[in-house]
């Protein structure tokens, strides 16, 4: 078990976007010497409060992590959430961009990372500032590609993106998320946007020349590790292949999760972020140790 070795201040921030939408975030300073910045970048639907423990292990670690909820999530909803101009792309292209501008100041004059959680390790190719990152750690992040999963996963996934979504958008205007245990309710264009580009190859490069004009991916060499675990029904091996590809000039490194020779029941797309599992956080550490 690795020691902590920094006290942390934390608290609740406000970050403003280039268009103005307010998003909700969360700051974990070190106390002394901070050894790089993060931005802790969340999956589809996933609340900050989820990363709290990891964000606040990598602090006292001496690295700053600003957590947050994308527009349309949680604290980031302002008014009604059919009102937002939320989508998959502007998460990335507003959102995450805004983050990493919020990040560095906050700590400036550092190196600055980005730790995606599956969408949040996807969509780091549409931010115009993502050249100013140092490296990319992700876990889970892959394409999601429905035609690359296994049965009988495949058959929820099926149902959740072709079936559920459609119905939910149609009837509410949003996506009821919640109710399949898929973390929070989605945005409309969220969840329409995430239906199509699981249901194609390469992710977001299904809307490459169309909803997506400029973008970044095919430029970002900065050195990543993907994880993922094996037990993961959407991130598995091949998905997670066909998202790198979207990244041909990055160096990457991919590292498979085996739970069982981990002594682990289940790691799946989530758990990695639990304390339980707080001996696997030594992969993001010694990633991010490594590109200081």
């Amino acid at each position: 078990m690795l020691e902590t070795t920094y006290s942390i201040h934390k608290e609740d921030i406000r970050i403003t976007c280039s268009d103005q939408f307010q998003l909700a975030g969360t700051l974990y300073k070190p106390q002394t010497n901070t050894k790089g910045a993060i931005m802790l970048a969340p999956a589809t639907g996933i609340r900050r409060r989820f990363y709290n423990s990891f964000a606040t292990f990598l602090a006292e670690q001496g690295f700053g992590v600003i957590s947050f909820e994308n527009r349309g999530i949680g604290d980031s909803i302002n008014g009604s959430i059919n009102s937002i101009n939320a989508s998959l792309v502007n998460w990335g292209v507003l959102d995450m961009r805004a983050v990493l501008e919020e990040l560095k100041s906050q700590f400036p004059n550092q190196s600055y990372h980005l730790v995606g959680h599956s969408a949040g390790g996807q969509l780091v190719g549409l931010m115009e500032n993502a050249s100013e990152l140092k490296s990319m750690f992700s876990f889970a992040s892959s394409s999601g590609s429905l035609s690359n999963m296994e049965y009988p996963f495949k058959f929820s996934a099926l149902f959740f993106l072709n079936f559920f979504i459609p119905f939910s958008n149609l009837f509410f205007g949003k996506t009821n998320s919640q109710w399949v245990g898929m973390g929070e309710p989605l945005p409309k264009k969220v969840a329409s946007q995430w239906s199509k580009w699981c249901n194609s190859k390469g992710y977001v490069e299904a809307d490459f020349g169309k909803e997506i004009k400029n973008h970044h991916y095919n430029t970002l060499s900065r050195p990543s590790m993907w994880l993922y675990a094996t037990d993961d029904g959407i991130a598995n091996h091949k998905n997670v292949n066909d998202m790198v590809r979207v990244f041909p000039k990055s160096e990457t490194e991919i590292v498979a999760l085996h739970p069982k020779e981990l002594g682990i029941k289940t790691l799946g797309h989530m758990s990695f972020f639990s304390s339980k599992n707080k001996n696997l956080w030594k992969y993001a550490l010694d990633w991010l140790k490594k590109n200081e």
